[in-house]
């Protein structure tokens, strides 16, 4: 098995090529959602002097739905592009094919889409711990990452 193990830095990369890619994609899907409201918001905003504290409240609400839902969307279109990219026949995201990277189970094999799911449902994990779940592949024998460890998972340099 191929044991040439991808560094924190070159994964570090490779998350900022796919980070580039993925945000034009959200800008695609969430702008005009964005747009939708904030154009709904334009007279609203306007009748702020005459309003009463129910309409500013139904307002604010409304806003931070719109944004709940657009970082509900950011999300899933991030676990999904992650999820599909490392379980095809490419085994990585764009990102990592850039560098020269794939994804693979313990024993070096292609993972499955729901090995996937479970690796990228990690990183939120990863994450959410001040990036520690991240940084750890800096620090292990095998580079991984939590997300790594919780589904089994290996980046490796072809």
């Amino acid at each position: 098995m191929n044991t040439n193990y991808a560094g924190f830095w070159q994964r570090f990369l490779a998350l900022v090529i796919d980070s580039i890619l993925i945000g034009v994609i959200r800008s695609i899907l969430v702008i005009p959602i964005l747009a939708a409201v904030g154009l709904s918001f334009v007279g609203d905003i306007q009748d702020l002097d005459t309003a009463d504290s129910s309409d500013v409240i139904a307002m604010a609400a409304a806003f931070i739905g719109a944004l709940m839902a657009t970082a509900a969307i950011s999300s899933v279109i991030s676990i999904l592009y992650f999820s599909f990219m490392e379980s095809s026949k490419y085994q990585a995201s764009v990102g990592k094919l850039a560098l020269g990277l794939i994804v693979t189970d313990m024993e070096g094999n292609r993972i499955d889409f729901g090995k996937a799911l479970l690796r990228n449902f990690g990183k939120l994990v990863s994450g959410a711990i001040l990036l520690i779940g991240y940084i750890m592949a800096g620090f292990t024998d095998k580079k991984q990452a939590l997300h790594d460890m919780i589904a089994s998972t290996l980046v490796l340099k072809k």
